[in-house]
């Protein structure tokens, strides 16, 4: 990402205009609203949602739901990978060596925490409510990474290094998130033997567009095969790619918002990294980062219809889903991240960045308490439609309260904020 202020900002208001919408929309004629949601652009198409007819043979529908969370949620889950890649591959990426150690396990904390307190709680609550909610299990795991990074700005100031510690903690609750939805989540029936139209895809894609020009340039320094591909042909023939590993995940049952991810280390990107939404990004020309910037805008709409189709939760939804999601949120988030974060600096003696406290790890873990965006996703997925789903995702949305929660952590933590 680049010009990280503008996006996230933009994001920020966007979404939550959507989600503002659909609150107002669903608590004022909800029938009106569902009906908004479910609605049919084409009946027996080859995408949508799967239902068996009277006959026996699956058929799907293709909603306005199921055209937003499941085909256009998949562009912004690639920008998520495409950091998330970046970060691990690149040299100088931010999830490299040992710099990363202490908020990978800062990470894990901020995952286990949640689900420890999830599923304590419910389990307190008897083996009726336990059962109910169980799979919702991961609603409470996810840092929604631009409302973090926008409180955290508020809380340390921009040039805290706590703030670069937030960004990578939320960077890998990304990669963890993403692995969680794919593996726990599935759509439907697995049929794996689709994946491998979505791996022949991109393996297809990297070797003919990406490795093959590279070879061929070998000792021309005008690299004119690669040149030629990156001007004819852009981002073409990985979107088609793209296309084809979307379908293989909706065939093999994999949740299809995911089917761009294959091909995403595809693409030809950059040399080194130069750190999660660094503005130098802006100056880079490799075709990732052009794709990146060519799907900033689009991806802001996406983002606003995923707000507006899923946020649309009736008040009197209210009920042990919220609570349970909020005290993985509130609770587990941020005593699993100053546990775990304590024990990579202390006892591991990987450390933390200069200028920054131990005391700052249970702050961050307020602010990395906001799940909304993926959230959101996951409770959406976790529960069929109902009173369950409704009241889990008012869970996610309430986590905005963690952030008055953090402004109040940093107050009485005394953090000095330090500006670039």
């Amino acid at each position: 990402m680049y010009r990280v202020w503008n996006f996230v900002t933009n994001y920020s208001l966007l979404l939550i205009f959507g989600a503002v919408s659909a609150l107002i929309w669903a608590n004022i004629d909800a029938h009106g609203y569902h009906a908004f949601v479910d609605y049919v652009l084409i009946d027996d198409f080859f995408i949508g949602h799967a239902h068996a007819d009277d006959h026996g043979h699956i058929r799907r529908t293709l909603t306005l739901h199921y055209l937003v969370n499941d085909v256009l949620m998949a562009f912004f889950f690639a920008i998520a990978a495409k950091e998330v890649w970046e970060a691990i591959i690149l040299k100088n990426g931010a999830l490299r060596g040992r710099k990363a150690a202490t908020p990978l396990f800062a990470t894990a904390g901020g995952m286990l925490g949640p689900v420890a307190v999830y599923l304590g709680i419910a389990a307190v609550l008897g083996s009726d409510t336990l059962s109910a909610v169980s799979r919702g299990w991961a609603i409470p795991t996810a840092t929604d990474i631009a409302f973090s990074y926008l409180v955290g700005r508020l809380v340390f100031g921009a040039g805290h290094p706590a703030v670069r510690f937030l960004l990578l903690l939320a960077i890998a609750d990304d990669a963890a998130g993403l692995i969680i939805l794919a593996v726990f989540y599935p759509s439907g029936e697995l049929a794996p033997e689709w994946l491998l139209l979505s791996a022949g895809a991109a393996l297809a894609a990297f070797l003919l567009f990406n490795w093959l020009p590279r070879r061929l340039d070998r000792g021309n320094q005008l690299r004119s095969c690669s040149t030629w591909c990156r001007k004819r042909l852009s981002f073409w023939p990985y979107a088609a790619a793209g296309a084809l590993s979307w379908y293989g995940f909706q065939e093999a049952g994999l949740h299809p918002s995911l089917g761009l991810l294959p091909v995403v280390p595809a693409i030809p990107h950059a040399d080194r990294a130069f750190g999660i939404f660094s503005e130098a990004e802006t100056h880079l020309h490799d075709l990732l980062n052009e794709t990146e910037h060519l799907l900033k805008h689009p991806v802001e709409v996406i983002l606003f219809f995923f707000g507006l189709l899923n946020a649309g939760v009736e008040f009197s939804a209210i009920g042990a889903p919220t609570w349970l999601v909020l005290a993985g949120l509130l609770l587990g988030k941020p005593a699993g991240i100053l546990l775990f974060g304590w024990i990579a600096a202390r006892p591991l003696g990987l450390g933390l960045p200069v200028g920054m406290r131990v005391v700052d790890l249970f702050v961050i873990g307020c602010v990395a308490a906001i799940g909304f965006t993926v959230a959101l996703f996951i409770a959406s997925v976790a529960f069929p439609a109902g009173p369950v789903q409704d009241a889990a995702k008012m869970g996610a949305l309430f986590s905005f309260g963690a952030a008055l929660i953090s402004l109040g952590a940093g107050r009485l933590f005394r953090v000095q904020k330090q500006h670039l």
